[in-house]
């Protein structure tokens, strides 16, 4: 509930604070005092749209905000909590708004974005104003309001639940599909990309390994030649190095135990004479191993020449690449016989949710069809009620195929003349015939659920007397279990309040402002006195007003 609102700075309204009681709250005042203007500023809390042409002032920003009881509401809790917004019983909601028009929104201090303020404020405030009653003939609320007193809201959680799983395997299924279809067109090319590969066979680093072969063989005459060139000299030419180093050693060792430097040095030169030996012997092994091979030249740059090919084909930089392309297409022509087996296992889980889908479905049509009658006759006797005795409602129910919320397209009919001719209420009904529908539907529906707090703006427009009485009668038995904000000009709705508040006008300083006060026993008899007969008030006129207190 709206424990209290505060605004400063707004259009005619200085600063004003209003403390609303948790049942029925009645405003009235003169036309034209500031009634709307106080829905207006509260508006902007619900995260209506901000315009700097309403400050007062534009030395100072606007700001307006409303304190929430959230009591043992659990969606506005949960909300909190989702969001990351501080958990405490009261929610205070404040816009602030500068005069350059910049905006600013905050939850329990923290800032917001309007989505935020917009998603909060639908689980806080019910705002219905004078001409806010096209909802009424949108479809998605004429089956909220049927779901509604049907109860069928953990049906509706089930069938939701269900309904998205088939939607997704539907679309997984029909994805498939489209998968193999293209496997199907590609598929040949494919394989016979997998089969050159395969055939081709190629190891890891293969053709940089021939690269560096080729590079060789190509040079292995030079190489042999360098290579039995430097053999010769170490070990068969008219003075070979190994030989010489030998003979150079034994004289050493002639000599090496007359001088104590001579054995160290001995020691050298022989290890010098053992590495010239091992290098001219690997010298010799290495020049064994090196042929001319036109053959295998051949061999190896037709080998070479396949692989260059089928890397710019694939364009890839190296043997690697290839393994990986050739690794690539098999896991495709894998999958394509595969997929088979996973498109009849989604076909056959798509239509095991399809059938679960349309048995909650067929529950939930149930639950509605058996809701019409008694809907049909509460709201066609509250409509006599609130001044419509020729008015009519008829709900159609038509079975649809499966969508989000059941398989039924639901729509409101109505006859406002007892013609017999039923039409869409959205085409046929006049603003204040939907006001007072809205009305009885709401009264209906708020028996069903936790409805927050509802606002009315002059709901009551275009009625008097009787009607009125009974508008008012339909609105306390609404504040029995939630709070009721209603701007009204009739007495016989004001009689019903459970504080009335007055909005009017005063002078302050050669400027007109808007001011609000809640009336007392006394005022209220003056008030609705007047509004029953004008500034000054009859004998009888103030009677009444008790009588119509007192009831």
């Amino acid at each position: 509930m709206l424990r209290t609102l505060s605004i400063q700075n707004y259009a005619i309204i200085d600063e004003l604070e209003i403390d609303f009681s948790a049942r029925l709250n009645i405003i009235t005042g003169e036309t034209g005092a500031g009634k709307s203007i106080i829905l207006g500023a509260l508006g902007l809390i619900l995260g209506q749209r901000a315009d700097s042409g309403v400050l007062v002032s534009k030395d100072r920003k606007c700001i307006v905000e409303g304190t929430f009881v959230a009591g043992s509401k659990k969606a506005i809790k949960q909300y909190l909590v989702d969001n990351e917004f501080d958990l405490q019983e009261e929610v205070v909601v404040r816009r602030e708004i500068a005069a350059s028009g910049k905006s600013r929104a905050f939850i329990n201090d923290t800032p917001v974005t309007l989505s935020q303020l917009n998603e909060l404020s639908s689980l806080l405030v019910d705002l219905h104003q004078q001409f806010d009653t096209l909802e009424i003939g949108d479809t998605d609320f004429q089956r909220e309001v049927l779901d509604a007193l049907a109860g069928n809201g953990e049906l509706l959680q089930s069938y939701m639940v269900v309904y998205r799983k088939w939607q997704e395997t539907k679309k997984q299924w029909e994805s498939l599909k489209d998968q193999q279809l293209q496997f199907n067109k590609e598929a040949d090319y494919q394989q016979f990309q997998y089969n050159e590969l395969e055939e081709a066979a190629f190891k890891e680093n293969e053709l940089e390994d021939i690269d560096a072969e080729l590079k060789m063989l190509s040079n292995a005459e030079g190489i042999k030649t360098m290579l039995d060139k430097i053999n010769f000299e170490l070990q068969e030419s008219e003075s070979p190095l190994v030989p010489q180093l030998k003979s150079l050693l034994h004289q050493v060792h002639s000599y090496e135990a007359f001088h104590p430097g001579l054995p160290p040095l001995a020691q050298r030169l022989q290890s010098l004479q053992i590495e010239l030996q091992d290098l001219a012997d690997e010298f010799e092994q290495v020049s064994s191993q090196v042929n001319y091979d036109p053959v295998k030249i051949e061999q190896l740059n037709d080998r070479l020449s396949m692989g260059y090919r089928l890397q710019k084909k694939h364009g890839v930089g190296d043997t690697a690449g290839l393994i990986a392309i050739q690794l690539q297409l098999g896991e495709k022509l894998q999958a394509v016989l595969h997929i088979d087996e996973e498109i009849t296992q989604k076909e056959k889980e798509s239509a095991r949710l399809f059938e679960e889908a349309g048995k909650l479905a067929k529950k939930i049509t149930a639950a509605r069809v058996k809701e019409v009658k008694p809907l049909e006759d509460k709201v066609n006797k509250l409509l006599v009620q609130v001044g419509m005795p020729n008015a009519r409602i008829r709900v159609d129910v038509r079975a649809d195929e499966l969508r989000e919320f059941g398989a039924d397209v639901i729509e409101f009919l109505f006859d406002a003349n007892k013609s017999g001719q039923f039409h869409p209420l959205r085409k046929v009904a006049s603003g204040g015939e939907l006001s007072r529908l809205m009305l009885c539907i709401k009264s209906l529906v708020a028996q069903s659920i936790d409805l927050p707090t509802m606002i009315f703006d002059e709901i009551d427009t275009g009625i008097s007397g009787e009607a009125a009485k009974q508008v008012g009668i339909i609105m306390k038995g609404l504040a029995l279990k939630r709070q009721v904000i209603c701007i009204t000009h009739q007495p016989q709705i004001a009689g019903k309040a459970d504080a009335h508040y007055f909005v009017y006008k005063e002078k302050v300083k050669d400027t007109i402002k808007t001011n609000i006060r809640e009336l007392k026993t006394e005022e209220r008899v003056t008030a609705i006195a007047q509004m029953l007969s004008g500034e000054k008030p009859t004998a009888a006129a103030l009677e009444n007003a008790r009588e119509m207190l007192s009831n």
